[in-house]
């Protein structure tokens, strides 16, 4: 996903070029904004933390770009391609140090598991979205 931040500087294009740079095939992909109930659902994981309100209403503040990439090892290889969450610790040229501003805007989110990659992909498409 290009969070709020990314589209709203105008990164969402390059961010796209560089995941396709990168070898990932998009299989789905839209461009949409995310009620505060959708966000609440979608980072339920962080419910319990002290950040949870700080996340929602961030991830609310603007259109976001979903998507859905396949390559070998996808997560593994996407983790690497954006780089760490902190922006100031991302290796140069990862997606998070060119394009993010800090930890909390961090310009892209990546699954972290296959598991949660499905999970999610089903979260933002339908099975007749996906090419």
């Amino acid at each position: 996903m290009i969070k709020p931040d990314a589209v709203r500087n105008g990164h969402a294009g390059a961010i796209l070029n560089d995941i396709i740079a990168g070898g990932f095939t998009v299989v789905a992909m839209k461009y949409t904004r995310l009620s505060e109930e959708n966000a609440g659902a979608f980072y339920a994981v962080h419910k319990a933390r002290p950040f949870f309100g700080e996340l929602v209403e961030f991830m609310t503040s603007g259109p976001i770009v979903a998507a859905i990439l396949e390559k070998e090892n996808a997560v593994e290889e996407f983790r690497k391609l954006i780089g760490a969450t902190d922006p100031a610790k991302a290796e140069p040229g990862t997606i998070r140090n060119k394009y993010a501003k800090s930890i909390e805007a961090n310009a892209v989110h990546g699954s972290d598991s296959d598991e949660n990659a499905e999970i999610e992909g089903n979260f933002f498409f339908s099975q007749f979205e996906r090419f």
